[in-house]
Order: C-alpha cells, then sequence, then structure tokens
C-alpha cells in the first residue's frame, strides 16, 4: 500500500483533482491518503471531499485519514504533496495594499515582484522545516510543491535540503489546452517545447502535425474577440514573437510594461475576458471572500456529481512512473538550471521539460532561449537567486536590492521609496520573518 501525504490538505482543487487522478491508476487504488492541516474545518471538510471522490471512484480498498500533526502525515509517506500558505490571507493583504501607497498596482502577487518576494520570505523557512521533516520521517519520497512563489521555494528547497524535489504549475499545459481550442486542434496532438521560470516560460516550439501553430495563432489574433481574451499575453507574443505560459493578470505584474501607468492598466489589464485579466487585488480579493464564506467552496463541492476522469495535472503521472508501475512521464518541472538553458544563471530555478521514471528526475536540455527572451528571463531568474540567498542570510540588504531590480517596482518608484516601502513591509512582516539584519 503507497501512502501518500498531502500538506496543506485543505487547498481544495489541488486535493481532490490529485486523490481523483492518483486512484485512476491500478498502481495506487489501495493506496493510504493522509490529510494534513493546521485549519481543523478546512481539514475536516476536505475528508468529505475525499470520502466522496473515494466512493466515486469505487475504491474501497483505498484508506484515508485526516491529521493536524505534520509528523505523523509524513511517517513513511511515498509520495508527498504541499499546498501551504505561511500566513492567513490578512498578511498578503500588507503586501498588496502597501505597494499601493507607492504606485506599485499588483494583481495577485503570489510569485514574483515586491510582494511575491516578500512571500517568499515567509515562506522558504516553513518550506525548509517540512524537508527536515521529510529527511526525518520519510527519506526516500518524492516531494511535489504547488506553493508559489514556485521558483524561489524550490530554489531553496533544491539547494538546501537533500530531499528529491520539484514543483508544478498548470499554467504550461492549460495554456496549450486554451490554445488549441482557439486554433481548433486535438489539445492531445499539439507538439510543443516551453522553456523559461515559472509563470515566465515560452513555447519555443508549438505545433500540430509538423505545422508551426504561431503563423496560425497571429492572424487569429487579428481577430478582436480573440486579441481580447488575453490582452497582455496576446499583446507580448505579437511584440515578442513567442506564447508565454501564465495569465494575463500574473505577467502583467512581472514586466515593465503594463502596470505602471493608469492608462496602461486601463488599456490592457481590465476588460480582457479571460479568468484573470489584471485588475488590482484580483486575486487577494477570492482569498478574502473565502475566508468570509469558508464553507462556501467545499458545499458547492460536494453538491456537484465527481469527475472521475483523470485530468491534466501532473502529480500522478510523476507518482505513476517514480513508484506505480514505472511508465516514465514527460512534464514541465521546476528544477535546478545546471546548463538546461544555457544563457540563463547555472543555480537558477527554471522550468524545463523533464522525465521522471523509476530511476528519479532527469533534467532535458532545453538549449537556449532566443536572447531577448533571455534578457527578460535573466532578470527575473537572478532576482529571484538574490531572495534565496537573502532569505538563508536574513540579510535586509539583499532583499532591498531584490525589490530595486524588480522591473514594475523600479519603473514607478524612486529607490528612496523602494527602501521606505520594503521597510515598511519588513515591519508588518516581522512575525514570520524575525530578525533581518
Amino acid at each position: 500500500m503507497k501512502r501518500f501525504a498531502f500538506i496543506g490538505a485543505g487547498s481544495l482543487q489541488f486535493t481532490s483533482k490529485t486523490m481523483r487522478d492518483l486512484l485512476t491508476f491500478p498502481a495506487f487504488r489501495d493506496c493510504e491518503i493522509v490529510l494534513m492541516d493546521i485549519n481543523k474545518k478546512n481539514l475536516d471538510r476536505i475528508y468529505e471531499v475525499c470520502l466522496k471522490i473515494k466512493e466515486a471512484m469505487n475504491c474501497p480498498g483505498c484508506k484515508i485519514i485526516a491529521t493536524t500533526d505534520r509528523a505523523e502525515a509524513l511517517k513513511g509517506a511515498d509520495g508527498v504533496l504541499c499546498t501551504v500558505f505561511n500566513g492567513d490571507v490578512d498578511i498578503w493583504r500588507y503586501d498588496i495594499e502597501i505597494p499601493k501607497k507607492y504606485g506599485v498596482d499588483i494583481n495577485v502577487g503570489d510569485t514574483r515582484s515586491v510582494s511575491g518576494i516578500f512571500r517568499a520570505l515567509r515562506n522558504i523557512p516553513l518550506m525548509l522545516d517540512i524537508c527536515r521533516d521529510i529527511e526525518k520521517y520519510c527519506p526516500n519520497a518524492v516531494f511535489l510543491n504547488y506553493t508559489n512563489p514556485m521558483p524561489m521555494l524550490c530554489q531553496a528547497m533544491q539547494k538546501y535540503s537533500d530531499v528529491e524535489v520539484t514543483g508544478l504549475c498548470h499554467s504550461v499545459q492549460n495554456t496549450v489546452d486554451m490554445l488549441s481550442q482557439w486554433l481548433n486542434v486535438p489539445y492531445e496532438e499539439v507538439v510543443y517545447k516551453c522553456a523559461g521560470v515559472n509563470h515566465q516560460a515560452f513555447y519555443l516550439e508549438l505545433k500540430h502535425n509538423g505545422e508551426d501553430l504561431y503563423p496560425r495563432l497571429r492572424e487569429l489574433l487579428k481577430q478582436e474577440e480573440y486579441y481580447n481574451k488575453e490582452q497582455v499575453r496576446n499583446e507580448m507574443f505579437l511584440k515578442l514573437g513567442y506564447y508565454v505560459t501564465e495569465s494575463s493578470g500574473h505577467n502583467s505584474e512581472y514586466n515593465q510594461w503594463f502596470r505602471k501607468r493608469p492608462d496602461l492598466i486601463e488599456k490592457y489589464c481590465t476588460h480582457s475576458t479571460n479568468w484573470n485579466p489584471g485588475e488590482y487585488a484580483f486575486s487577494l480579493n477570492l482569498r478574502l471572500d473565502r475566508k468570509a464564506n469558508p464553507d462556501k467552496q467545499y458545499n458547492e463541492w460536494l453538491e456537484k456529481e465527481v469527475d472521475t476522469k483523470k485530468g491534466t495535472e501532473y502529480a500522478g503521472e510523476i507518482f505513476n512512473a517514480r513508484f506505480g508501475d514505472g511508465k516514465p512521464f514527460v512534464f514541465n518541472g521546476n528544477v535546478l538550471n545546471h546548463g538546461s538553458i544555457p544563457n540563463l544563471p547555472y543555480d537558477a530555478c527554471v522550468e524545463v521539460p523533464v522525465v521522471a521514471d523509476r530511476m528519479g528526475f532527469k533534467t532535458t536540455i532545453a538549449g537556449k532561449l532566443p536572447e531577448h527572451l533571455a534578457i527578460l528571463v535573466n532578470t527575473t531568474a537572478r532576482i529571484e537567486s538574490l531572495v534565496v540567498e537573502a532569505a538563508m542570510r536574513k540579510d535586509k540588504e539583499a532583499v532591498y536590492h531584490a525589490v530595486c531590480m524588480d522591473p514594475l517596482t523600479s519603473a514607478v518608484c524612486s529607490l528612496d521609496e523602494i527602501h521606505k516601502m520594503t521597510d515598511e513591509l519588513f515591519k508588518v512582516n516581522r512575525d514570520f520573518l524575525g530578525d533581518y539584519k
């Protein structure tokens, strides 16, 4: 019986989809699922969800356990999944609202820019604590992380622990699914090579039956209906030549082009028709609503019929490749670069094709990024590496420097304003960060 520990199991979407996917594999139909969350109410609700999935998947041999004890959850685990969040939405709120006073208008703020930097500083110590528990209680476990900011957390764990860990995001396959629908080609027939850093990876190749899909996409985006679906990403594609993985709202805060003036926010970040156009505090507002109505998402899920078809998340396939039936699986994972993309820093955390099999994870050679994209992604990757080292040394000056170099922040703030803003954020985060010098 294989044992899976879900750390931060109250995350409804990730836990429900991953458990469902696991039970589609013959090797895991009789597995043990251990749900761990420090929020007892959310833990009880996700336990209900998992019982319903178990019944719908007709897996009576599957055992489900709920606990608030992380050590208990990890003992003997073969696979570990992580969706934790260190600090409630009230702390995240400061990450969004304090920068806004200085003109830094943030959409999500969980991956980079000044808010992503402080989220990393809070979460890196927690993630390394989890790694130390894995080393103690299940040293051979495969650890899959879903928590953002993905590149900074994964880089810290991969550099400063002995755990076999990679980070997973669904933006790569979800974007291919979106584009395949736009272009009316079957998703499963699209061949692509995607490389960069998480949320800022680009499709270097995008083909169907040997045909380059980019010329068709350029023609399609001449239609206002399609251009308006993803205004930021479509504008980036038309001007930079390659399509980026993450949503328009996210990407609008990763560069200096779309959020530095009110007129640009109005033009590019307000009227897009897909799920995240880019309005201020979009994701925070969703979480505040969930906090005000904590049972709503669980009740809505429990009222629906369970979809028993395996989805496109990577986790189940990876676990199956590593210690299930052993069928190798290729996915875009977050790993230390080590030459996979030669024109990015050697020790950066990159998102590139990775092969999972019985022997472990094998990072492929993705090749160079086009030079103009390498400039953009190098800035991101170097800032992220600086933040990781700042967290390990508790180096406040290095944090200042990282925020100074952030494209969005530097587009709207002076060096003095950045210093004052960063000091404010250190002050409200003091209970999580300890003594930075």
